[in-house]
C-alpha cells in the first residue's frame, strides 16, 4: 500500500502542540503547515520534522483551511488542527481506509482533553469532524468562525477518535472563550443581527442547561460543570460585544 495523503494544518504559536500532530501522522506524503507568523518555534518545529511552511496573515478560519488545502499535493487531504493528533489505532484505520475505500470523505469522532481528563458529555463528544477528504471533492465554507468542510460525494464514518488537546489551562480556555466571542459577535454585526436584553440574558443560561443537564456534562464531574459555565459565559461575551458594537457604530 502507497503513501498518498497530505497532512495540511494553520498554526499560530502552537510550539507545544505541532510536534505530537505532526508525529502522529507517520505515513503522510506530503506535509503542509500555513502559519499566521508566529512569534514562536512553531516554524522551526515544523520544518525540522519535514513540513512545507508558508507563512500567511490570518484573514479566519474559512480562509486559511482554504487556502492550505489548495497546497496540498496528494489525491486524499487529512486536515488538522495543532492542538489535535491521531491515535496508533486511528492513525492505522485512516491508512487502510485510504487505500481501498469506497467513499470519497469521513467522518471522524474527537474527544477532547482538559482538566486532567478525557471529556465526553456536555455536548463534547462524539463531536464528528470532517477531516479526511479527496481533494477534489472537498471545499471549506462557512464564515470567520464556523467554518465547515463540505464534500461532494459519499461520505463514510470512522471507528476511532482525533485526539483533541482543547486548553493548556483554564487561563487559555477564558482567552480562547475572549477570542472567539469577538469573532462571533464581529460576524452577527456583519449580518446586521441586533442585540437584546433577552438574549443578553437567557442565552447564557440557557447554554448551561443545555451543556449541564440536558447534554449530561454533570457526569465529567467538577470539569463539566467549568465546562458548561465557560460556555455560559463565551455566549454572554459574545452578546455583550454585540450590543456594544451597536452602540459605537
Amino acid at each position: 500500500m502507497k503513501k498518498h495523503v497530505s497532512l495540511v494544518i494553520i498554526t499560530l504559536n502552537e510550539e507545544a502542540n505541532i510536534a505530537r500532530c505532526i508525529q502522529s501522522v507517520p505515513w503522510a506524503a506530503d506535509i503542509i503547515v500555513v502559519d499566521s507568523f508566529s512569534s514562536d518555534r512553531t516554524v522551526s518545529i515544523a520544518e525540522g520534522l519535514g513540513a512545507r511552511v508558508e507563512k500567511r496573515a490570518f484573514k479566519g478560519y474559512r480562509d486559511q483551511k482554504q487556502y492550505a488545502l489548495s497546497l496540498a499535493t496528494q489525491p486524499w487531504v487529512l486536515s488538522l488542527d495543532a492542538d489535535e493528533a491521531l491515535s496508533p489505532a486511528l492513525a492505522k484505520e485512516i491508512f487502510e481506509a485510504t487505500n481501498q475505500s469506497k467513499y470519497d470523505g469521513y467522518r471522524i469522532s474527537r474527544c477532547s482533553f482538559h482538566l486532567g481528563r478525557w471529556i465526553r458529555h456536555g455536548g463534547w463528544y462524539p463531536d464528528y469532524q470532517r477531516r479526511l477528504f479527496k481533494k477534489e471533492k472537498a471545499q471549506w465554507q462557512g464564515g470567520a468562525v464556523h467554518e465547515y468542510l463540505e464534500i461532494t460525494g459519499k461520505v463514510g464514518v470512522l471507528k476511532n477518535d482525533i485526539q483533541h488537546y482543547v486548553f493548556r489551562d483554564l487561563d487559555d480556555q477564558i482567552d480562547t472563550n475572549n477570542e472567539f466571542s469577538t469573532l462571533g459577535a464581529k460576524e452577527l454585526f456583519r449580518l446586521g443581527k441586533k442585540p437584546s436584553l433577552l438574549k443578553l440574558v437567557f442565552k447564557p443560561i440557557g447554554k448551561f442547561i443545555e451543556c449541564y443537564l440536558w447534554k449530561r456534562g454533570f457526569l465529567d464531574g467538577p470539569a463539566g460543570f467549568i465546562i458548561a459555565l465557560g460556555a455560559a459565559q463565551s455566549l454572554f461575551l459574545k452578546y455583550a460585544k454585540l450590543w456594544e458594537m451597536q452602540k459605537l457604530k
